[in-house]
C-alpha cells in the first residue's frame, strides 16, 4: 500500500513551550516602545492570535487605537523577542514529552511536522530553535499570525504551503491539529481537519472534550498515544 500523507500541525506556546516570562517581558517592552507608556495590563493570550492580544491589551490600558498601532506593536514586538533571544533557552522551557512526540512523529512514514500559531513567524521560530525542537518541524510551512487571516484560515495556509514544500496533497482529514485550547478546537472545525487537544495550558481534559476536540490526552507524555492518536485522526476518513 503507498504511504499515507500526513500533515501534523503543532501549536506552540502551551503546547510545546512555556516562554511566559519571556513574553511577558517583551510584550511590556513592544507597549513602551509603541505608546510611550508602561504597560499595566497585559491580555490573556492562551489561543488567540497576536493581534487580538495586542488590540486587548491596548484596551485594557486605555490607549486609543488607530491603523498604525498593529504594525507599529508587531515590529516592535519581533524587535523584543530577539533581543531576548538568550533568556528563551535560560527561562523558558520544554513541555513535557513534547520533545519526545515530535520525534516519534518524524519517524511516522509520510509524515510532515509544522506549526499552526498564533505567534509572529519570527517569533515562533525562536522560540523552537532555541529550546530545541526546530529540528524536525518545517516552519516555513507553518501557519503564523500576520494580522489578517484567523487560525483558521492559516490552518488552509499551512496546508498549502506544505503541500507544495512536499510535492503533496494533503486533505483536510490527513492534516491535525495539536493544540490546548477549546479556540483551537474551533479553529481546527472550522477548517474541517481532526484536533488532538491536549491539557498542557489553561483548559482541562472536561473542557477540551466539551469544546468537541476529537482526541484529548492530559499531556504528551505518552509518546505511544500521541502516535496512535496521529494515526487513528489522519487514517480515518477523506483521500490520501
Amino acid at each position: 500500500m503507498p504511504t499515507k500523507n500526513r500533515l501534523v500541525l503543532w501549536n506552540v506556546d502551551h503546547t510545546l513551550v512555556d516562554v511566559g516570562r519571556v513574553t511577558r517581558d517583551a510584550y511590556a517592552e513592544a507597549f513602551l516602545r509603541t505608546t510611550g507608556r508602561r504597560l499595566v495590563r497585559l491580555a490573556p493570550t492562551p489561543g488567540r492570535t497576536e493581534s487580538e492580544i495586542i488590540f486587548e491589551t491596548l484596551a485594557f490600558n486605555d490607549i486609543v487605537t488607530t491603523d498604525d498601532h498593529l504594525p507599529a506593536f508587531m515590529e516592535a514586538l519581533t524587535d523584543a523577542f530577539a533581543e531576548r533571544r538568550g533568556d528563551l533557552a535560560m527561562h523558558g522551557r520544554v513541555l513535557p514529552g513534547a520533545r519526545e512526540a515530535v520525534d516519534a512523529l518524524s519517524r511516522l512514514p509520510g509524515t510532515v511536522q509544522s506549526v499552526l500559531t498564533g505567534s509572529l513567524q519570527p517569533n515562533a521560530g525562536l522560540k523552537l530553535t532555541e529550546l530545541g525542537l526546530a529540528e524536525h518541524l518545517d516552519l516555513q510551512a507553518g501557519g503564523y499570525e500576520n494580522g489578517v487571516y484567523s487560525k483558521a484560515a492559516l490552518l488552509e495556509v499551512a496546508r498549502s504551503r506544505a503541500g507544495e514544500r512536499h510535492s503533496a496533497v494533503y486533505g483536510e482529514k490527513q492534516t491535525v491539529y495539536i493544540a490546548d485550547h477549546p479556540r483551537d478546537v474551533q479553529a481546527a472545525h472550522i477548517a474541517r481537519s481532526p484536533i488532538i487537544a491536549v491539557a498542557t495550558g489553561s483548559a482541562t481534559v472536561a473542557e477540551l472534550r466539551a469544546a468537541g476536540a476529537d482526541a484529548v490526552l492530559s499531556d504528551l507524555t505518552d509518546t505511544d498515544a500521541v502516535v496512535r492518536a496521529v494515526k487513528e485522526q489522519t487514517d480515518a476518513d477523506g483521500p490520501s
